[in-house]
């Protein structure tokens, strides 16, 4: 036990809270990597994309990993806004405008973007008409991602975004530096509120994203059936 612990007996409680709240945080990153590492198999494989998949940087920090993220996903919303474009030119308006409407039904959605998407792909598999319609036709790339975004900017730039990924192997000290007695308190109080805080927004923005994900490749197993 450290000698501040001693004057500070609720500091390694505090050590351990920070512990697992980071561990959270790195729980969500790696599921946010894996889920857009998924999407982007399906882009890859139906909508002729060729994007890179990502990988967490062990040795890296909570921003550089978030930034990873960011980066690909932003990737991913230019290509689906490419595919959009295209279904706009090619498609009647009223057409197009069913593809927007929450109301309609996803089978009709389906339906009309067969009629047009081997024009824009060249050879389309079965699958494609319905990624694209899960995907352009809803707010996946809108809202969905654009919150995931949101959030992983707002750790990024926070006291969490300097922090290494991989410290749990080292001990918590190493993230503070040692640092000892009430500051050591302050910046332990300080670094669970942030942690509690960033990661209220990031699970919902991460649970929501992963789940529009397994739709997509659920879909697409669905058609290949």
């Amino acid at each position: 036990m450290a000698q501040s612990d001693f004057l500070y007996p609720e500091n390694p409680k505090r050590r351990q809270e920070v512990n697992r709240l980071h561990q959270q945080l790195l729980d969500c990153l790696s599921d946010s990597f894996h889920a857009t590492n998924k999407l982007i198999v399906v882009l890859n494989g139906h909508l002729g994309c060729r994007l890179a998949a990502i990988e967490m940087q062990r040795d890296g920090t909570i921003k550089e990993n978030c930034d990873i993220i960011i980066h690909a996903v932003t990737k991913i919303q230019k290509e689906l806004q490419k595919v959009d474009a295209a279904l706009k030119d090619k498609l009647e308006p009223t057409l197009y405008r069913k593809l927007q409407d929450v109301k309609e039904r996803e089978t009709e959605k389906i339906a009309i973007v067969q009629k047009v998407i081997s024009v824009i792909l060249g050879e389309a598999t079965s699958a494609a008409s319905a990624v694209a319609v899960k995907l352009v036709g809803s707010n996946i790339t809108t809202g969905i991602i654009n919150k995931l975004v949101t959030v992983l900017a707002q750790i990024g730039a926070s006291l969490l975004g300097s922090i290494g990924v991989a410290v749990l192997g080292l001990g918590i000290d190493m993230i503070f530096r040692a640092i000892l007695g009430a500051v050591e308190k302050t910046q332990l109080q300080t670094a669970i509120k942030s942690y509690e805080k960033h990661l209220v927004e990031f699970k919902s923005a991460s649970e929501k994203y992963n789940k529009a994900i397994t739709e997509v490749t659920n879909t697409v197993e669905y058609q290949m059936k």
